[in-house]
């Protein structure tokens, strides 16, 4: 039942019919206490848990059978709206806990939040038999200030059994004496399968050369200073065998494929034999991040980074900078194209009609791509699920507690040459799932879309941003016809400034039959109220449309209450927000939107070993 945000109590109330139920889910619906605990009350089997805790929450209302139930669950996933516990003091005998900190710095009156916890929860969890800790954390000092008192019991007394140690937090989270105290514990008592920690306690300490890991099959150091000679050095012992780690998170991490990182500059060419060094120790690698850095490779035959990646066949998901995949040589020789001598900051808007890409693609993709490192690359993962070539400088104008960003970064100049051609090489894919593209500069036609259109029959979530010359949307036309062939695509985001959403698009768009959430971000964007009415008529398994633009508040909110009028009825699950990209009030609009669909496509964030494989069922 997770994330069926639109299902009233009532009907959650059936579930305890089920007396024999042993994992239930209820992330995303709408609980009070006192629902809860005759839920729970019921469910004596229960051993795995997934709740929200919002505004108002009192653990004072669940009652001694609900408690009874909580103390045999021993797996836990709590997504906090408000500081609070939860639920957890009640979880005796938690193995698995998972928390999702979602706590706004700010009421909807503007009034600033404390991470004191509510009256009454002075009771502490219990850790002594947890297995994997897990928190993940959204922007904000609240939710910094309450994961601090979870790990407070943890820093007393570590729990030996402790294998998993995860925490996400964006931005600066400090490290402090109680958390210090909690590594120096872990460091001294427990072996470790699977780490992740904020930047700060890992940037400038010797942190990792003390943790002791057993067969480690996560590695998450998004956003770290660490350096190639520390990665080799420290996790990888040199060279150590580590066939058990099949997830590698280095996204971010600038200095990851270079000796030392004391004097060397970001752009700077990597050290092709620590990626190897990499390669050849954790050779049954599956999710491989390598995105938000310039991974640049030399001109040295045989080192460059596509080539070298080539050799881990099992990898199943992938992401990679648009500067990492270009050929070194093309890159040099080639003149400037057409888009590399136009501004990328003004432009008009186009409007979607003719085709303007070659028809003979077979003809284009063979002039360049086949013997280019990229396609080589593509050829050789055959069984790659999610793919994500992602700018180095690229950064989304959706924001997430802030207003949004007018103005985005050139793209590096490595990346200039990345475009149709290294596009069509993913249509080889043929068992791709999953495809982000953005700050792809040299999109002149958007030709290669349609290779993969025609040759990835199982694509579903399709994200592409920011394509092309910024003032012209190039592609339009290739994205059509790309769009009659995607009969398995659940999930369209699309983000690009001056896109024109007219009847042509969303006509094309009809042919997405399994097609269910669209998301569209546009500054100066416009859109055809008439035709994304004619849209969501013709598309019934459609529940989620977000489109944030440059029409007026009055379009927008006029085109929302019609889309809401004519289809809430037959379709509960429908979440609708039309609103101005760059209206003073859309951080309020945001906050109101179901966390499943915020998370998975509204938001756009690099999604490659984000988490641990299998981290809940």
């Amino acid at each position: 039942m997770a994330g069926c945000y639109w299902l009233p109590s009532s009907t959650i109330d059936h579930v305890t019919r089920c007396k024999n139920l042993v994992k239930l889910n209820l992330s995303g619906c709408h609980i009070t206490s006192l629902r809860l605990s005759k839920m729970l009350s019921t469910l004596q089997h229960l051993r795995s848990l997934a709740i929200d805790v919002n505004p108002g929450f009192d653990a004072g209302q669940l009652s001694s059978e609900c408690k009874a139930t909580l103390s045999r669950v021993s797996e836990l996933k709590q997504t906090l709206y408000t500081p609070s516990y939860g639920v957890v003091p009640c979880c005796t005998s938690l193995e698995k806990l998972l928390l999702y900190f979602e706590i706004l710095d700010r009421s909807r009156e503007g009034f600033m939040l404390s991470g004191q916890l509510m009256v009454g929860e002075s009771n502490v969890p219990h850790y002594q038999n947890l297995r994997v800790f897990y928190a993940r954390l959204a922007p904000g000092y609240v939710n910094q200030e309450v994961v601090r008192l979870y790990l407070a019991v943890l820093s007393d007394r570590t729990p030996e059994n402790l294998h998993a140690f995860l925490i996400s937090a964006p931005g600066s989270f400090a490290e402090t004496g109680a958390t210090k105290n909690l590594l120096d514990s872990m460091a001294r008592n427990v072996r470790l399968d699977a780490l992740q920690l904020p930047k700060a306690w890992i940037n400038g300490s010797g942190l990792l050369q003390h943790l002791k890991f057993n067969n480690p099959f996560y590695f998450s150091f998004s956003r770290c200073t660490l350096s190639g000679g520390h990665l080799i050095q420290r996790v990888i012992n040199g060279g150590k065998d580590l066939k058990s780690l099949t997830s590698l998170n280095l996204s971010g991490c600038i200095h990851c494929l270079a000796p030392e990182s004391l004097f060397r500059k970001a752009e700077d060419d990597i050290d092709s034999s620590i990626l190897e060094s990499l390669v050849v120790s954790c050779c049954n690698l599956r999710h491989l991040n390598l995105s938000a850095a310039h991974h640049h490779s030399s001109e040295n035959i045989g080192n460059h980074l596509c080539q070298l990646l080539s050799r881990l066949k099992h990898l199943l998901s992938l992401a990679l900078p648009v500067c990492s995949i270009t050929d070194v040589a093309a890159n040099v020789e080639k003149p400037p194209t057409a888009s590399n001598l136009v501004p990328q900051t003004f432009g008009r808007k186009v409007r979607i009609g003719i085709q303007t890409y070659p028809r003979n693609l077979a003809d284009q993709a063979n002039q360049k791509i086949e013997s280019s490192v990229f396609w080589a690359l593509m050829g050789s993962l055959r069984f790659l699920e999610t793919l994500e070539i992602i700018g180095s400088s690229f950064s989304s104008a959706m924001p997430r507690n802030e207003p949004a960003i007018r103005n985005s970064l050139p793209p590096c100049v490595r990346a200039q040459g990345v475009g149709d051609s290294e596009v069509a090489a993913i249509s080889q894919l043929t068992y791709l799932q999953s495809l982000t593209l953005a700050q792809l500069p040299n999109i002149l036609t958007g030709s290669g879309l349609v290779n993969i259109g025609l040759q990835c029959q199982h694509l579903r979530t399709l994200s592409l941003a920011n394509l092309g010359m910024m003032g012209n949307v190039v592609y339009m036309s290739a994205l059509m016809d790309m769009l009659k062939h995607c009969k398995c695509l659940r999930d369209l985001r699309l983000e690009q400034p001056y896109l024109c959403a007219g009847a042509q698009f969303f006509q094309a768009l009809s042919h997405c039959s399994s097609l269910q959430r669209l998301c569209i971000v546009s500054r100066s964007g416009t859109l055809q109220s008439d035709a994304v009415m004619s849209f969501m008529a013709n598309c019934l398994e459609v529940i989620m449309c977000h489109m944030f633009m440059g029409e007026s508040l009055t379009v927008c909110k006029n085109l929302q209450q019609s889309l809401v009028r004519s289809f809430q009825a037959e379709r509960p699950a429908l979440n609708v927000v039309i609103f101005p990209l760059l209206h003073e009030d859309l951080t309020e609009v945001i906050r109101d939107v179901p966390m499943r669909h915020l998370d998975e496509i509204t938001l756009f964030k690099s999604r490659v070993a984000e988490e641990p494989p299998n981290l809940w069922w």
